[in-house]
């Protein structure tokens, strides 16, 4: 039973943060809402930081969720730069800040979202080395990329995920020379797989990108603080004024794992383990967005998702969760990205090994198409590029789980719609 009275308190101030916020009010709660932030930016999304901010296509305010009048107008306690430290289970207390506030919650939810992997070699103390995760690093890399491209600079990226793929394609249009650097043999390789990672090879080559596949950064050559080199395990060096790295992000449980909260397994992304309702081991406590992992019920496997689409939705699915309402979460994992001329939307979950087949619909070679990974007849996921409108039949070929016609799939003359059981 939810009252006035009571407490609820969100942990992370990103936008599954924001989002459950938003939602406890749009659900008629009238208790207090606290929304505690470690950075002093009001809550953003993050997609423009690869994309459009970083590109100059975009200006800095249209990446909040809420204008910062929202908060305090929807009556949310916002407390910005400000860390929490430990959480009570058993007193159901947050302690947060520099001065050790205590507050009280009777439902908690935990937003804390993930955090980029290092490089652990040497040389990631000098000042040309950069990560992309908040608004504070995107600010900082839009200049660097500006000088670079100013200046016939060269930026060496380690990692060619879509963050890294993203970045060099807005390094080419600022004019930078870029070298990709990846262990596996090609790009974006634990998504797509091999079939399609070629054509984002072919794509960002065409641009200018060089790729070093097959290798991994082993140090970072400097003189006076700045970067003057990167070399691999291959014994290559390439030049580099500066250093991306772009090997994925880790989610952030030290908070969970301190309480004594369960944490997933590695081998499924590790986060915060949860259930179909978000719930933690702990009933009074969620997780949403970056840092939780839960058991898909389409999959069935526990999935952590590291996109948009799943903060959008995870945290007021979380919020609501916490108003006591019914709920199972198992939306079809969805992203989209822009490099270049194209754009792309992804639906679903196909990682390699877990697919038997690669149907292909339209022209791959002019980059307008549609690719369905299947097992067994089934569509586990599709992307569609530079093909629009198409994204609600793909999820319903998915969430049918029904054998389809892989000729008829493959075939632009046939609508996706009669394909949908």
């Amino acid at each position: 039973m939810v009252d006035a009275d009571q407490t609820f308190v969100i942990v992370g101030g990103g936008l599954a943060g924001a989002k459950a916020a938003e939602t406890l009010r749009a659900e008629g709660f009238s208790g207090r809402v606290i929304l505690i932030c470690d950075e002093r930016d009001h809550p953003y999304e993050r997609p423009p930081l690869s994309k459009g901010y970083l590109l100059g296509k975009e200006e800095r305010d249209s990446v909040f969720v809420h204008e910062p009048a929202w908060y305090a107008a929807n009556d949310i306690e916002l407390h910005l730069g400000q860390t929490v430290d430990a959480i009570d289970r058993s007193a159901k207390t947050v302690r947060y800040g520099d001065d050790g506030t205590l507050v009280h919650y009777d439902k908690l939810l935990i937003a804390t979202g993930a955090e980029p992997r290092r490089l652990d070699v040497p040389g990631t103390d000098l000042t040309g080395v950069h990560h992309l995760r908040r608004l504070a690093h995107a600010e900082r890399l839009k200049g660097v990329l500006t000088a670079l491209g100013r200046d016939n600079g060269h930026i060496v990226i380690a990692g060619a995920g879509w963050i890294g793929l993203e970045v060099a394609a807005a390094a080419r249009e600022y004019g930078a020379e870029v070298t990709v650097v990846e262990p596996e043999g090609s790009p974006l390789h634990a998504v797509l797989g091999p079939e399609l990672g070629q054509l984002f090879a072919d794509l960002h080559r065409e641009h200018g990108v060089r790729f070093h596949f097959g290798a991994r950064l082993t140090e970072i050559v400097g003189q006076d603080g700045l970067v003057l080199a990167a070399r691999t395990d291959d014994g290559e060096e390439h030049p580099a004024h500066d250093v991306l790295a772009a090997i994925g992000a880790a989610p952030r449980t030290g908070l969970a794992e301190a309480a004594g909260l369960e944490i997933a397994d590695r081998a499924h992304g590790g986060g915060i383990a949860v259930d179909e309702r978000l719930r933690t081991s702990d009933p009074d406590i969620h997780a949403a967005g970056d840092v939780a992992s839960f058991h898909h019920t389409l999959f069935d496997t526990r999935l952590r998702v590291e996109h948009w689409a799943n903060a959008l939705n995870g945290g007021p699915a979380a919020a609501r969760a916490m108003l006591g309402r019914e709920l199972t979460y198992d939306r079809v994992p969805y992203f989209f990205s822009d490099q270049y001329d194209i754009g792309l939307e992804y639906s679903g979950w196909a990682p390699p090994g877990t697919y038997d087949q690669v149907a292909i619909r339209g022209d791959a070679g002019k980059r307008e198409f549609i690719a369905f990974w299947l097992k067994d007849g089934r569509v586990l996921a599709g992307m569609n590029v530079n093909v629009w409108d198409v994204t609600e039949p793909i999820q319903q070929l998915i969430r049918s789980r029904a054998q389809v016609d892989t000729e008829a799939l493959a075939d632009p003359h046939v609508p996706l719609d009669s394909l949908i059981p």
